[in-house]
């Protein structure tokens, strides 16, 4: 099987070349190698590469920047989940896409699912979306919606991600801003990304499917476990939407449920099992 990955510099789509790679033909391109959103890049990528499978790690994740420049997130977010629809769909290729808990409004206060209408408040948010619904027009898609994301980073890649800006911090002894009344369900890449192929290996029905690990914590609470797996004293310097005033809004509550998900035999560990074994694996 020849699997193509794009966005393979991010920390999900380094993940997901390491966790196919074992077994498969892995195509990982980054973006200086394939513009997703220019349709006829794409279609002579497919034409060379042949694939029997489509896996899109690329992503516009500036969300503060996207408020005064909303064409770039679409053009990577939107447009590029429809170019690689419509090119898997004329070769009846499966076609892996990610989103994200920013489609909602954080207006609730338990664990989205897949059945909750969802509610963008911002570009980045609204790019997203529309990037769902483009990729779920390929009749062989399944969009897996993450959040938070942590894992180990590429070979040259830069982004460290929320949490692993939140570990670099303790680990130097900085005072650690972090949000007390932001609630997320944090995803270690490495679970995502076996749960990407054991979804494919099952031939799970295609559609939207919620890829986190498991419980509902804020930012506040993950940076204090952290802290005491590490071994390290937490200066936390507490903040809240309000007083942090980004330029973006950010919803409150996303924590996101992965019931559907455990429903069809893909039980994603909780959190703190995740948290655990990243750091021993990486810190």
């Amino acid at each position: 099987m020849r699997v193509l990955v794009t966005g393979k510099q991010g920390l999900l789509g380094s993940a997901i070349v390491r966790e196919f790679s074992a077994a498969t033909d892995v195509i990982a391109l980054g973006h200086d190698e394939l513009d997703v959103s220019n349709q006829g890049a794409v279609t002579a990528t497919f034409s060379d590469a042949k694939p029997d499978v489509v896996i899109n790690c690329a992503a516009y994740n500036n969300v503060d920047r996207a408020e005064d420049h909303p064409s770039d997130a679409l053009e990577v977010n939107a447009f590029g989940a429809l170019a690689l629809a419509r090119a898997s769909s004329e070769r009846s290729i499966p076609l892996v896409h990610y989103s994200s808990d920013f489609v909602f409004d954080g207006e609730k206060n338990s664990p989205y699912t897949e059945e909750d209408a969802p509610n963008p408040r911002g570009a980045y948010a609204a790019s997203k979306l529309l990037g769902d619904w483009f990729a779920l027009e390929a009749p062989r898609s399944w969009v897996l919606r993450v959040e938070s994301l942590f894992g180990t980073r590429a070979p040259g890649g830069k982004r460290l991600g929320s949490l692993g800006t939140i570990l670099e911090s303790i680990r130097r002894g900085d005072a650690v801003p972090v949000f007390t009344d932001r609630t997320v369900s944090p995803s270690y890449t490495a679970d995502v990304a076996r749960a990407t192929r054991e979804l494919l290996e099952r031939g799970a029905a295609p559609g939207l499917y919620h890829c986190v690990n498991s419980g509902a914590v804020t930012w506040a609470q993950v940076a204090t476990e952290a802290a005491r797996l590490m071994g390290f004293p937490l200066r936390m310097q507490p903040l809240t939407l309000e007083t942090a005033r980004l330029k973006a809004r950010r919803p409150r509550y996303c924590a996101l449920s992965n019931a559907k998900l455990a429903g069809i035999g893909i039980v994603m560990p909780t959190w703190q099992d995740a948290l655990a074994r990243y750091l021993s694996a990486a810190w």
